[in-house]
């Protein structure tokens, strides 16, 4: 007989291991349980419980039952009962998802309360504002969450009773103004919905519940979890616990607490502190908070204990915790912990700083770092001199520099930036409803809120900059401008630059000047803690790694960078661009050639150019692999615009010999589906001496490298081939041409001749084609446009906004490798290419080499190596070390 599914844990339950089931927040609060931290009691309904809900519409089998049993335990324990007349039992009911999702989802306090035992409480605690403050809480949360209420009617009741009482927000009113309010709260329900606010705390307690489950489909939940890449079937827990009061005069607070700076990763406590508050006065913005050092002088005590506290739980986590906490009269409670969200300079730092601690591992650092982090701080920061007065200055919540146009809301943030433009959002304080328009903005400004508000810990998730609490901005949302205290107007579509380093914010459009680590990456010197660390991760990456990393690039300065960056070679030289610019007329005279003749005359004022080229890319890469790609595209690309033509010649008087026969040339090579027609090795066939041109200009590039004393190691690559007897012919062309260069100079040249794998047939019949190749390169841009049959450009400017909303796929398959379609055939081909010759190089030289998640798939599926763009390169260096330590424990290795 199967055992029932148990729903219902409490914290003395649990343990962190648990976090797929009672979520993030949960297992946290079972963990500070089991090592003995002030933690108020409670209980979790587990995600399996949301699961069923959500599935079904109804609550799973006994659900009822052991909500019911957890609660009488909470009561025994706590000695009073839920909502009782005297001194009455109030809960909190807050979500937790397994990954974090901060105030994505709902949380609802002080239930429990009615218009009976609000007495009670007042009566109880002797605090009669207080106790008013946490009902017209309860009933503006249940409103607005449970029962569906539109938050703005309640915020805007504030404001008005505030404006009345000559006060900036809700604090400075008294408790009968409380009361008052409270009951105004209760009619906005009763008129918005046709029923009361429930009186009956068991009712309060089941619906609250209910509403947090149904929280995980809300549409700003949904938007995060795409934004960070979270599977929409995990749901999220509900943890039940007893409410403990920071609201209760000058000796109670609340606060958010960092073992290490989440903006910069320096070593020392950080967070927020609000004295006479509740928890969600922290995190929404709406008061400003006071640093977390101030705790210190209006309460040594529960300082001191909460600091003996952080490190209990940095040691036993071995990273940087996040810790919500209240002081209730003097008296120290910890509400939540969890490894806590942090900047990308913050995660080399703090990652860096606990493997020197000897706290972790060499491994587990580099396992604590990524190359999306990474990225993030190879962006420019402001070249400011001291005659750049900023406009204000704020707390610097998330680092970066970033310009853009004012924009006061979200909507206006989204529709700006699908037209192409950046923006700036700027908000008294953001929500969770704020999230698309965080998203699409380029830095988030605030003019509340501190480094644990909602902008600045959803900004640092994202990577986004962001500077909060800049008091001096008067921020009108309605008017659409913000003023200076020291009276400058900024109106919406005005620009501004943010700091999120500096915490400062310029009028206008400073410069921007290369980062560090930028740097740092190109010279190899440490120029401070930051680089220290980035280089320090390098460095055990490099030395983990299998994969290889190579570039894309088709000139000597692009390859030059490369090699500094860390590249391996080159994975992709692209020789079409070696066509653009002046020598366009070359190759306009070569499609316009009458006859062999012609075109031959044509080819061999080619030749040089081309030469040139591959010997500075040869000289650039000494001693390194070069895979040079012959020409690709279709040859209509090298001539002028059908169109402009047309109409050129119309409105010519004398219309030009050498225009009509252009026209003449792209009408002729016009085609329905370029892209599918006549190019890559097609062309190459189709065109006689075109390949020739190509590969000799190669081998002589090599040649003259030889002569000059170097070694190169060019490798000819063959595109876009379907079946083996077009490689086998290109292959045939190619020798011919090496081996009379090798007659003509004397020096042997063994040059690699392979393919690049870009069409399902080539990928389905990658056995055959093995046998003529030396090498596979997967070009998986035209693999995936052509295994799932669209065009990139045309996809991503039309369907693709809907197909990510609806979650047709969760990321573009042309930014992350599709490992069940795609990358299926990838796989295919690497093993029965290795079949036929298990020496065979195999490599990916699209736009996925760079991509942190398709090159750990990479290193599963058995490439030698990835290659992407210079700037990418450190990135996927850092990935290929991460990939390589998947499925090994990390912790022993020092």
């Amino acid at each position: 007989m199967s055992t029932p599914t148990k729903y219902v844990y409490t914290f003395a339950e649990g343990s962190r291991e648990m976090d797929g089931l009672l979520g993030g927040k949960g297992a946290g609060l079972a963990e500070m349980t089991r090592l003995g931290l002030p933690v108020p009691p409670g209980f979790t309904v587990t995600t399996e419980a949301c699961r069923v809900c959500l599935a079904t519409g109804q609550e799973p089998p006994g659900l009822g039952i052991e909500q019911a049993r957890a609660l009488a335990g909470l009561e025994r324990t706590m000695g009073r009962t839920l909502g009782a007349p005297d001194d009455p039992l109030l809960v909190s009911v807050r979500s937790g998802a397994r990954f974090s999702m901060p105030g994505m989802m709902e949380t609802i306090l002080d239930i429990g309360l009615n218009d009976e035992s609000v007495n009670g409480l007042a009566k109880a605690s002797g605090q009669e504002r207080s106790a008013w403050d946490s009902y017209r809480r309860l009933v503006q949360m249940f409103g607005r969450t449970v029962m569906g209420v539109d938050g703005d009617l309640f915020e805007q009741a504030i404001a008005a009773r505030a404006a009345q009482r000559g006060t900036r927000d809700d604090h400075g009113l008294g408790p009968a103004e409380l009361a008052d309010l409270t009951e105004e709260f209760k009619d906005i329900i009763r008129r918005e919905t046709g029923e009361d606010f429930p009186q009956d705390p068991v009712e309060q307690l089941q619906r609250a519940i209910r509403a947090v489950f149904a929280s995980w489909n809300g549409e700003r939940a949904r938007v995060y979890r795409r934004r960070e890449h979270i599977p929409d079937d995990l749901g999220t827990a509900v943890n039940v616990q007893a409410m403990v009061f920071g609201n209760l005069g000058p000796d109670s607070g609340t606060g958010v607490a960092f073992t290490r700076d989440p903006a910069t990763g320096a070593r020392g406590t950080y967070g927020d502190y609000l004295p006479d508050a509740q928890g969600e006065d922290v995190v929404s913005g709406v008061r400003d908070t006071v640093p977390l050092s101030e705790l210190k002088v209006l309460d040594p005590r529960a300082y001191v204990e909460l600091g003996d506290h952080l490190r209990t739980l940095e040691g036993h986590y071995r990273d940087l915790c996040d810790v919500e906490f209240t002081v209730e009269r003097g008296r120290l409670w910890i509400l939540q912990t969890r490894v806590g969200k942090r900047t990308a300079e913050a995660a080399f730092r703090i990652a860096h700083d606990l493997r020197e601690e000897k706290t972790i591992t060499a491994d587990e650092a580099l396992a604590r770092v990524g190359g999306a982090e990474l990225n993030r701080l190879m962006f420019p920061r402001f070249d400011t001199t001291p005659a750049d007065v900023p406009l204000a200055h704020g707390v610097a919540a998330s680092p970066g520099a970033a310009v853009g146009a004012v924009v006061f809301d979200s909507a206006g943030a989204q529709r700006r930036a699908a037209a192409g433009e950046r923006t700036i959002l700027v908000r008294r304080e953001t929500t969770p409803d704020d999230l698309p328009g965080m998203i699409a903005a380029e830095a988030v400004l605030t003019s509340r809120g501190g480094k644990t508000s909602h902008a600045a810990v959803v900004a640092r998730g994202m990577g986004k900059v962001c500077v909060c609490g800049a008091e001096s901005l008067t921020v009108d949302p309605d008017a659409r401008l913000l003023t200076t205290d020291t009276g400058v107007v900024v109106r919406e579509g005005d620009t501004l630059s943010v700091d999120g380093t500096a915490g400062t914010v310029h009028l206008g459009a400073l410069p921007l000047t290369a980062s560090d680590v930028g740097r740092a990456l190109e010279t190899g010197e440490s120029t401070g803690p930051l680089t220290e660390a980035v280089l320090a991760a390098l460095a055990r990456a490099d030395s983990v790694r299998r994969l290889e990393v190579r570039a894309n690039a088709d000139t000597p300065g692009d390859a030059a960078r490369a090699r500094r960056l860390g590249a391996q070679g080159i994975g992709l030289c692209r020789t079409e661009h070696m066509f653009l610019g002046d020598r366009r007329t070359l190759v306009e005279a070569m499609i316009l050639a009458r006859d062999d003749t012609a075109r031959e005359k044509a080819l061999a004022l080619l030749l040089p150019p081309q030469r040139e080229d591959f010997t500075g890319i040869l000289e650039a890469m000494d001693g390194l692999p070069v895979t040079i790609r012959l020409i690709d595209p279709p040859l209509h690309e090298f001539l002028p615009d059908r169109t402009a033509l047309a109409v050129r010649l119309a409105g010519a008087a004398h219309p030009d010999v050498h225009d009509r026969e252009l026209l003449g040339a792209v009408e002729r090579l016009h085609e329905q589906n370029p892209m599918l027609g006549l190019r890559g090795v097609r062309l190459g066939l189709a065109v006689p001496g075109l390949m020739a041109m190509q590969v000799r200009a190669i081998a002589e590039a090599v040649v003259h490298r030889l002569r000059e004393g170097g070694r190169p190691q060019a490798e000819i690559m063959i595109p876009l081939i379907a079946t083996v007897e077009e490689l086998r012919l290109a292959r045939q062309e190619a020798e011919r041409v090496l081996a009379e260069v090798t007659a003509e100079t004397g020096e042997t040249l063994p040059l690699p001749i392979g393919t690049m794998i870009e069409l399902p047939r080539a990928a389905l019949t990658a056995g055959r084609i093995a046998e003529a190749a030396d090498f596979f390169s997967f070009g998986t841009n035209d693999l995936t446009q052509t295994t799932w049959g669209l065009s990139r450009d045309d996809a991503e400017a039309s369907f693709f906004p809907l197909y990510l909303e609806k979650r047709v796929f969760g990321v573009s398959p042309f930014e992350t490798i599709d490992q069940e379609g795609v990358g299926r055939l990838v796989d295919m081909a690497v093993r029965a290419g290795h079949a036929v010759d298990p020496r065979l190089e195999t490599g990916v030289c699209g736009e996925h080499g760079g991509d942190p998640e398709s090159i750990h798939f990479f290193h599963r599926v058995g490439l030698d190596y990835v290659s992407c763009s210079p700037f990418r390169i450190p990135a996927a260096r850092l990935e290929a070390g991460r990939a390589a330590l998947e499925g090994i424990d990390t912790s022993d290795s020092r």
